[in-house]
């Protein structure tokens, strides 16, 4: 197998667009992509152009009565009629309004999935990264937050139809990954794991640690819910425990994980205290986790996030540093004393401070010696234990 890093694109992905003002704008891929080509991250030589998703892989994960309606909604002057049905299938509202072009746009993002998943099955590449996907609120049946197609399911349906692949979904978005984990709830062969602020304060209001599965599935499904104001120590010490304590349980084939960058103290949709820190170490974790367990077998997707000038970018590039081995990741390790700071491209800064409403970082980690403690920070930090105690009773620590 190469031992190389795939990134997976094509201009169709800024099409997924719902309006200028809907907070899942594709200028965050924009941004990334920019601060890669600046920082020099990104040879031409590891993009792989993605493809849509044929319907039959849709229907993996979805019904066709669905299918159908987002195609009917998709047109320039969707019928009357559909358009009174809008509702019944999650495309009526703020969240999820439909579009011209939805059809075509939401189908290439699933395909982007599945390309990163086939170059690294068929063993084109170690890794694979598609920022443009991480659409896991998405039900079999109905659209929801966002997300029209659920790309990371149909993905992993086709890494389980084509290659037979044991496989582990690692959900780090602050929301939890509902529409990824209900497709796979009763499936002994796909574990899924979401680590997310409590569904008692925050959409989509499900992740409870007592959602582990059914049927043949029952233990194949882990939750990690974290207390608002959670900061980094805390949601590093319940993400590492329980990864690797479910990796080692349940011995994937393949790791498709999914980066939301949504818990940061600045994203303005969730109640979250944390920094850049997670998003510099979760995916260390995972590519340990990856080359220990799966030969390397390591897929990443990007997900939520709606600081998109401030977070989204940084947190983002340091994910496909990361899977890329590139050399100034190793320059933002944890332990190097210097890694804080460490500049952003100034390239980067000129072409987009005009156009950004508010200043843009200069480094590309956050400087922790300027944020206030959490007062609550010790019960918050008790209370995430209980739960990670609660999530873990099933699965036996290593003698």
């Amino acid at each position: 197998m190469s031992g190389s890093a795939s990134f997976v694109y094509h201009d169709q992905a800024m099409n997924y667009r719902f309006h200028d003002q809907h907070p899942f704008h594709p200028l965050r891929l924009q941004l990334t992509l920019d601060l890669l080509s600046a920082a020099s991250a990104l040879e031409p030589s590891r993009i792989i152009p993605s493809r849509p998703a044929t319907d039959e892989e849709l229907l993996s994960v979805h019904q066709p009565a669905y299918v159908e309606a987002v195609k009917a909604l998709s047109r320039r002057r969707p019928e009357a009629e559909w358009i009174k049905r809008a509702e019944e299938y999650g495309l009526a509202d703020e969240d999820t309004p439909y579009f011209a072009g939805m059809h075509e746009a939401a189908a290439y993002v699933a395909g982007g999935t599945v390309t990163a998943v086939e170059a690294v099955m068929s063993g084109r590449a170690a890794h694979a990264l598609h920022l443009g996907g991480g659409l896991h609120h998405a039900l079999s049946a109905k659209a929801a937050g966002f997300c029209v197609y659920n790309d990371a399911a149909v993905a992993i349906a086709y890494a389980r139809r084509r290659y037979g692949a044991r496989v582990l979904y690692v959900d780090t978005d602050v929301h939890h990954g509902d529409g990824v984990q209900w497709s796979f709830y009763s499936e002994p062969e796909v574990c899924t794991y979401s680590i997310h602020e409590t569904g008692k304060y925050l959409f989509p209001g499900t992740g409870s640690v007592s959602e582990r599965g059914e049927h043949l599935g029952y233990g194949a499904c882990m939750n990690i819910p974290l207390q608002p104001y959670t900061e980094d120590a805390s949601w590093l010490e319940c993400f590492e425990v329980s990864i690797r304590r479910l990796t080692d349980y349940f011995k994937p084939d393949l790791i498709v994980s999914l980066h939301g960058c949504d818990a940061h103290a600045l994203d303005p949709l969730s109640h979250m205290h944390c920094s850049l820190a997670i998003y510099n170490q979760m995916p260390a974790i995972l590519h340990e986790l990856a080359h220990t367990y799966c030969e390397g077998r390591w897929v990443a997707v990007g997900g939520g996030g709606y600081d998109m000038w401030r977070v989204v970018p940084r947190a983002w590039s340091l994910l496909w540093l990361e899977m890329s081995h590139h050399p100034l990741k190793r320059e933002l390790a944890p332990e190097r004393e210097s890694s804080h700071g460490i500049s952003l491209p100034q390239s980067w800064i000129d072409k987009w401070q005009d156009h950004s409403p508010v200043p843009l970082p200069s480094r590309w980690l956050d400087d922790l010696t300027r944020w206030e403690a959490m007062p609550r920070r010790a019960e918050i930090t008790a209370k995430n234990r209980e739960s990670l105690a609660v999530a873990l009773q099933d699965y036996p620590a290593k003698a």
